[in-house]
């Protein structure tokens, strides 16, 4: 059985970029919401007693060997949020990423100046509902993904990293429908040791 991510900081602690009444929303009430049916849907199936990242590889209605689009959803948008939660801190000025993972982003990008804007590009053009991703590919590069719907990179065979989650909920009690001035202020509270420590951890 899964259970609700706990929060590793105060439900206060992101405003004024996410409000601790979204919060208690996004985290209280949907992803408790994914929990619990996700739960409810695992007694009995093939699914039982898997971690997520194998419950979304494997029930991916796109091409997973045991494709269910309800556990998919559920699974999925669980993995994504738990990335998604607790992946932020406190919101600092002049936050950019250190070590290994700001040498690729150079490498790649150029700077992280032009990452950064293509990354808040996807997120801000990706239609409906959805997910804009840092994965990283075996070997060590990256890539900017658009998943909609509960879509995660784990499906394609990459490693997560970084997750900006672009659904209404997420930001409308905040920012209404301005998403692209959501995104821009996310970058402000995206704690980089997290992001870090995932990517240097091996597939």
């Amino acid at each position: 059985m899964f259970t609700l991510i706990n929060l590793p900081y105060a439900p206060d602690a992101l405003e004024p970029v996410i409000s601790a009444q979204t919060l208690g929303f996004h985290h209280g009430k949907h992803l408790q919401g994914y929990v619990n049916n996700l739960n409810a849907l695992l007694p009995g199936s093939r699914f039982e007693g898997l971690d997520l990242e194998e419950i979304v590889w494997l029930a991916d209605p796109d091409g997973g060997e045991a494709p269910n689009s309800a556990v998919f959803n559920n699974a999925g948008q669980i993995l994504n949020h738990d990335l998604y939660f607790t992946q932020f801190a406190a919101s600092k000025e002049g936050n950019v990423p250190t070590g290994a993972l700001a040498e690729q982003i150079t490498r790649q990008w150029g700077s992280f100046e032009a990452f950064r804007t293509e990354f808040t590009s996807k997120g801000t053009s990706l239609f409906g509902s959805g997910w804009v991703w840092l994965a990283e590919v075996p070997g060590g590069s990256l890539v900017i993904l658009q998943e909609p719907g509960a879509g995660n990179p784990v499906t394609k065979g990459l490693k997560p990293l970084l997750t900006f989650d672009v659904w209404e909920h997420a930001y409308y009690l905040d920012f209404q429908n301005r998403r692209p001035d959501h995104l821009n202020a996310l970058w402000s509270i995206v704690n980089w040791d997290v992001i870090e420590r995932r990517y240097n951890h091996s597939f």
